[in-house]
């Protein structure tokens, strides 16, 4: 098990540029690398990895970043975009020596509003149409995508595990998978662990957030079960953590952070990065 921090936590957009960031990240202990490609243009993949590779970093996951005009449930250009804009992804995971995409790949983040039942069932025919070839070209490039739901505040269409694995099953490619994240369930989940263990072997990557969406560990989750239950199930996947901060203006806005959660980003990440390793019980790195 690998620990890892997000970029958004620093920066937005990531570019090549943003591996200025690197250095910092390796000195902490963290073993892989998040990053959010807001737009596939905005990094060189090959310098990006070199640099990487250079600070003995891994890059993890790409994080897709489900903007306006990319939604796998909207009109039929905004299903061309998001699929155009994934399969770049992919391409640019091969490139970064990257095993996994994630993230709420099947549509544009914040659109929320209730539908008939009839109209559930378009929305979830469409994102698996949409899906199916992607997971197939993933496959063929040794990559997986990783499905995210999120809180009933940023989407309509997944919100739980269960919803998760349905859509995951209806794909029905082994390069499709599942993605849990802390804080999204604990606004959806009955159980956190439940749900860890009810994804078992379909789960391949963790966010550890903060109930705030601070620093994991220092909030007011019960992180044992959670731990126990990832292990229970032999989770191997990257555990990464995934917060915001009031300094990077435009995800603070996105992600409703209009206070900040700890005296510094820095804490976020260095504090979070060792309550993991004493949540997990593992080996802090020198």
């Amino acid at each position: 098990m690998r620990f890892g921090i997000n970029t958004f936590l620093f920066t937005s957009p990531f570019t090549t540029d943003s591996v200025r960031l690197f250095p910092k990240f390796k000195k902490w202990g963290f073993d892989t690398l998040e990053l959010p490609i807001e737009a596939p243009e905005h990094i060189d993949p090959a310098k990006v990895r070199a640099a990487a590779d250079k600070h003995g970093l891994a890059i993890g996951s790409l994080c897709a970043c489900m903007g306006p005009g990319r939604d796998f449930r909207g009109t039929p250009e905004e299903q061309a975009t998001a699929s155009t804009y994934v399969r770049t992804l992919i391409d640019q995971a091969v490139i970064l020596g990257c095993p996994s995409i994630i993230g709420p790949i099947y549509s544009v983040v914040g659109r929320i509003g209730a539908h008939t039942d009839a109209e559930k069932k378009e929305h979830f025919a469409l994102v698996v149409k949409n899906l199916k070839p992607l997971a197939k070209y993933a496959e063929s490039k040794g990559v997986t995508l990783c499905i995210e739901p999120l809180n009933r505040f940023e989407t309509d269409f997944l919100n739980t595990c269960d919803q998760g694995l349905k859509l995951v099953k209806a794909v029905g490619s082994k390069a499709v998978k599942l993605h849990l994240d802390t804080f999204h369930m604990n606004i959806e989940e009955k159980n956190q662990a439940a749900a860890i263990k009810k994804a078992g072997p379909l789960l391949a990557h963790f966010h550890a957030c903060g109930t705030d969406r601070g620093t994991p560990g220092n909030d007011s989750l019960d992180w044992k079960p959670i731990v126990a239950a990832l292990k229970s199930i032999k989770y191997s996947g990257d555990v990464v953590i995934e917060s915001f901060t009031t300094d990077v203006k435009v995800i603070a806005r996105a992600a409703a952070i209009w206070r900040r959660m700890e005296p510094t980003r820095d804490e976020i990440a260095v504090k979070g990065l060792q309550n993991l390793h004493r949540l997990f019980g593992a080996k802090k790195k020198k």
